[in-house]
């Protein structure tokens, strides 16, 4: 199937200082670009993958699970750091789990996070019920598009399939069980008004994190894709002023080639 308009995958290379960007559960790197080109703007090496099954069709993510998508990530991660002497991972949603994971198993490798509205659990009573209805019921109603700036729209599903979110709830249980592991430098960007992921699932994150240089910050005027919001530019600056400090300097490099 063809790749829906703006959710092709982004790669720019810059300097030793890489990033890899994580986009969200039924999502895309469209709610990644404008983050992504902000970074390499400023001379990073920039990778914003596809996820197995994204950014077509809802029909083909039925066919993948959480191992698929975690296994692209981990795969970006490592060419990412064949080119690039530093490396961060940044993350919304599901991605931000997804980088919590990378955290968790690649240890050094990963020289410090920034999660955006990360997702920690599948809640509500049907959660529980997905290992049965996702046999009776092939999707429920999608959970994209949740953003509070006018005529702003995120490139993902209409529709979540059923099998994707009892592999995302199975994913989420594997990372929380994970995140002892978690020892690099963090910060964790939330929207207080968010109707996808609510609050306490930041809150377990840093609750669980064995993290000891932490910075969370509110994003009061935006809801789930803050990426995409109004509070983007914060996150945006956030997350520069956080390569700047712990990367080697020169942070950026001259880059000559990009791609979407």
């Amino acid at each position: 199937m063809p790749v829906l308009p703006g959710a092709e995958p982004y790669r720019h290379e810059g300097g030793e200082v890489g990033v890899l960007l994580c986009h969200g559960f039924t999502g895309s790197p469209q709610s990644m670009r404008p983050w992504a080109e902000y970074l390499a703007e400023r001379g990073l090496s920039v990778s914003v993958p596809l996820l197995p099954g994204h950014g077509t069709r809802w029909q083909d993510m039925r066919l993948t699970t959480w191992h698929d998508w975690y296994a692209e990530v981990d795969r970006a991660l490592r060419e990412l750091r064949e080119r690039c002497g530093t490396v961060f991972v940044f993350g919304l949603s599901m991605g931000g789990a997804l980088a919590l994971r990378l955290a968790a198993r690649h240890g050094d490798a990963v020289r410090g996070l920034v999660l955006v509205n990360p997702g920690n659990k599948v809640h509500g009573v049907a959660a529980h019920a997905l290992p049965v209805v996702r046999h009776l019921v092939p999707t429920t109603k999608g959970v994209a598009n949740d953003i509070a700036k006018e005529g702003v729209t995120e490139v993902g599903y209409d529709r979540v399939p059923l099998h994707s979110a009892h592999s995302l709830r199975r994913f989420f249980r594997t990372v929380d069980g994970e995140l002892p592991q978690v020892t690099q430098p963090l910060v964790l960007l939330h929207s207080p008004r968010d109707h996808v992921v609510p609050p306490a699932d930041s809150a377990r994150i840093l609750s669980r994190v064995s993290s000891t240089d932490v910075r969370e910050v509110l994003l009061e005027q935006s809801y789930h894709v803050a990426t995409l919001d109004h509070d983007a530019e914060r996150i945006f600056d956030e997350s520069w002023a956080f390569v700047e400090r712990l990367a080697p300097e020169p942070v950026g490099g001259k880059g000559s080639r990009s791609g979407g």
